[in-house]
């Protein structure tokens, strides 16, 4: 894409240095940075009126992002109305499974006002949340809304609020009406690195700081919410409620940008290091639900390997990983096609073609040059593994954002 495709002017030697030190144990980056070590930000919510959410978050390099989150209430397109049979099937199906019993049979359907409530409740969950219920926009300075880039970008970013489909199930208000959430990420400065581990975790904090107004109808009637916005509730249950939305997912997902040198698994590169990657990963993660959590803790206390997992570690699931191709891996302009290897046979063939391809596919020695095939699926496990563990980057991630007031 665009915004990792402009080519650094690092000359062969420094490429070749860049990549010896990043391949080294531990690997010496260029800001002095650990493998594992996020850049310095600064963080703060609640910065835009008018609106349901907002965030700002700032890199020590200076690369500025902002998030803006506005609610209405829309009509749902396309409502399936159930048979009246059908509930009745729905809920013994319910209970059936929750009690390990059989269906009941037709003879018993008397019985039926027994399994009001939740059941109906569980069985009408299954159906709701639809992925237009958010739109998405991302605006970089210098680029045109339909550019590739800031399209990849906002794919990215919708893919990974939509996976686990939490976010949707609470934008349900009845069988009738739901939210629509816009969200607006623009990225204020000039994109320094590439920006997409920026805009997650903008997105993350103004999410977490968007409020809805107290819903007072009850069931299939017009929604009515309270006018005093003190009683708005959070879209994501702050820790410690004991709503439904709380044991579910209670923070959104946040994507991380990892590269790999040789064997090392580097986290959050700059422009610079990205320019030697031999492949970059964006791997997005969510917390597990209350239940996966407790599995997760019974395996351990059962006598499962933890990993060395800290005390007091959330638990994650992978949502989402996409490749990124470095700039090592795209043409530089102006490279003719006799000497670009991606272009090999198109048009005629240059009088020297062997010579060409020997001398950019043959080692040099104090010259790097970037690996040939794709990303390795040992890598990329790899890369998985250090992101999910407990304890890991990812946690320390969430943790430090969790130290962010929610205004």
């Amino acid at each position: 894409m665009a915004t990792t495709s402009q080519h650094l002017l690092l000359s062969p030697a420094e490429l070749a240095y860049l990549h010896s030190t990043l391949s080294l144990t531990p690997p010496l980056r260029p800001d002095g940075r650990t493998a594992t070590q996020f850049r310095p930000l600064t963080a703060e919510t609640g910065i835009l009126p008018g609106t349901n959410g907002s965030a700002r978050v700032c890199f020590a390099d200076g690369t500025e992002a902002v998030v803006g989150v506005k609610a209405e209430v829309e009509k749902t397109a396309s409502i399936a109305i159930l048979n009246e049979d059908q509930f009745p099937r729905a809920r013994r199906r319910k209970q059936g499974q929750s009690q390990g019993r059989t269906s009941k049979t037709e003879g018993e359907d008397g019985d039926d006002d027994r399994y009001d409530g939740d059941a109906k409740e569980a069985f009408l969950a299954e159906r709701r949340g639809e992925n237009d219920w958010l739109e998405l926009s991302v605006e970089i300075p210098g680029y045109r809304d339909d550019d590739s880039s800031t399209v990849f970008l906002a794919t990215m970013l919708s893919e990974a609020l939509l996976a686990d489909g939490e976010l949707t199930k609470k934008l349900w208000i009845n069988r009738r009406f739901h939210w629509k959430l816009y969200l607006d990420i623009i990225l204020i400065s000039p994109p320094l690195s590439y920006p997409l581990p920026l805009l997650s975790l903008t997105t993350h904090l103004a999410l977490l700081s968007t409020r809805l107004p107290r819903l007072k109808s009850e069931d299939d009637e017009d929604p009515m919410f309270d006018d005093d916005w003190a009683a708005s509730q959070f879209l994501y249950a702050r820790s410690g409620t004991t709503t439904a939305a709380a044991t579910s997912s209670s923070r959104p997902p946040i994507t991380l940008l990892v590269m790999a040198v040789g064997d090392n698994v580097i986290f959050d590169p700059s422009k610079e290091e990205l320019a030697v990657a031999d492949c970059a990963l964006a791997v997005s993660v969510g917390e597990a639900s209350s239940e996966e959590t407790e599995d997760a803790a019974m395996e351990i206390d059962g006598g499962v390997d933890d990993g060395g997992a800290k005390p007091g570690s959330r638990g994650l699931r992978l949502l989402s990983v996409r490749t990124i191709d470095p700039p090592s891996r795209l043409t530089a302009p102006g490279v003719p096609n006799a000497v670009n290897a991606a272009a090999w046979g198109q048009g005629a063939p240059a009088a020297k073609e062997a010579g060409l391809r020997a001398a950019e596919t043959g080692d040099v020695e104090g010259v790097w040059k970037a690996p040939r095939g794709g990303s390795k699926i040992t890598v990329i496990s790899t890369i998985v593994e250090k992101i999910l563990e407990r304890g890991g980057v990812a946690d320390e991630v969430l943790e430090g954002l969790d130290g962010v007031e929610l205004a």
